[in-house]
C-alpha cells in the first residue's frame, strides 16, 4: 500500500511555502490561480503537491495519471531573476535537478529532450531506446497584474515522478518508477524533500550566472547526463510543420535543440515530439 507524505519532514531550506493537499485536478493549474488571485500569500520558491492528481496535464495537452500516493504530483511557483529569452531553460534544469536527486539512491537517471527523466531499462521501446521515463515536466508562465516591487515573472513548473508504481500500475509500457528501476530508498517524502532542494539550487546558480547557463556550468552538467545529444533523431516541429531527421548535436541559447541533417545543413527544434532512433 502506497504511503502518504510525512508532512512534518517537509522542511526544504529556501522555500518560502511547501503545501500538500489531498487532492488536485491539476496542481499547476491550482497554484496557478491561486497566485493570479493572491500572489503575496505565494513568495517563491513555494510548492504545491498533491498525494492524488485526478486530471494532471502534460506537455501539449497529454494526461498525466498515477495511483494516489504512488508517486509525486508537486508544482513549484519561481520568479526566476533571468532574462526572459532564457526562460527557455527552465525545464530543462528542473530535468537536471530531477535527475541528481534521483540519482542520489544510486540510479543512473537521464534527461531527453525537452521535459523527460529517464531511467535505464533491460529492453528497448521505440523512441526511447534502452530507457523508459519515470518523470515529465511542465513549465507555464502565469499572467500576473503589474505591481510594484515585482522584479521577475512568476513560473510555475510542473513535475510528476514516479516513485512506488508495480509494473501493473503504470499508465503506459514506456513507463517505470524508481521503485522498479532499483531505487534503494524511494520514500516519497525523502524523495520530495531532496527534488526540491535540487531545483532550488539549480534555479539559484542560473540566478548568479544571470541566466547564463555555460557561465553557471550547468550546460556542462546537463549535456553529461543527457540521452539526447549524440544521438540520431526524429523531431516532430511545432504547429504541424512536419518531421526532421538527423543527430542532435547541441543546443542554442534558448535551449533549443540543434538537429544535423544528412545534409550537413542544421536546424533548431524549439518544440515539439522527439523519438530516438538509436
Amino acid at each position: 500500500m502506497h504511503q502518504p507524505l510525512a508532512l512534518d519532514k517537509l522542511t526544504v531550506p529556501g522555500f518560502a511555502r511547501v503545501e500538500v493537499v489531498e487532492t488536485s485536478p491539476s496542481t499547476n493549474a491550482e497554484l496557478a490561480a491561486a497566485v493570479r488571485s493572491d500572489p503575496a500569500a505565494w513568495p517563491a520558491p513555494a510548492a504545491l503537491i498533491a498525494e492524488h492528481q485526478t486530471a494532471g496535464k502534460g506537455r501539449a495537452g497529454r494526461s498525466w495519471e498515477m495511483p494516489a500516493r504512488a508517486g509525486l504530483t508537486v508544482s513549484v511557483l519561481l520568479r526566476p531573476r533571468v532574462p526572459a529569452e532564457a526562460l527557455g531553460w527552465l525545464p530543462l534544469l528542473a530535468g537536471l535537478a530531477v535527475v541528481r536527486a534521483v540519482s542520489d539512491g544510486g540510479v543512473p537517471a537521464a534527461v531527453k529532450w525537452p521535459n523527460d527523466v529517464l531511467l535505464p531499462a533491460v529492453d528497448t521501446v521505440a523512441g526511447l531506446g534502452s530507457y523508459r521515463k519515470v518523470a515529465g515536466i511542465l513549465s507555464e508562465v502565469v499572467p500576473e497584474a503589474p505591481a510594484a516591487g515585482r522584479a521577475a515573472p512568476a513560473v510555475v513548473l510542473g513535475i510528476g515522478l514516479n516513485v512506488s508504481q508495480s509494473a501493473a500500475e503504470l499508465p503506459v509500457p514506456t513507463a517505470t518508477s524508481l521503485a522498479l528501476a532499483g531505487h534503494p530508498r524511494p520514500d516519497r517524502t525523502d524523495v520530495l524533500v531532496r527534488l526540491l532542494g535540487e531545483v532550488h539550487a539549480v534555479v539559484r546558480r542560473w540566478e548568479q550566472a544571470g541566466g547564463d547557463v555555460g557561465a553557471a556550468g550547468l550546460l556542462d552538467e546537463y549535456t553529461a547526463v543527457s540521452s539526447t545529444l549524440g544521438t540520431r533523431v526524429r523531431a516532430e516541429l511545432a504547429g504541424g510543420a512536419g518531421e526532421l531527421e538527423g543527430v542532435a548535436v547541441g543546443l542554442d541559447e534558448s535551449g533549443a535543440l540543434v538537429v544535423r541533417l544528412e545534409s550537413g545543413e542544421e536546424r533548431t527544434v524549439t518544440a515539439g515530439d522527439v523519438w530516438h532512433l538509436r
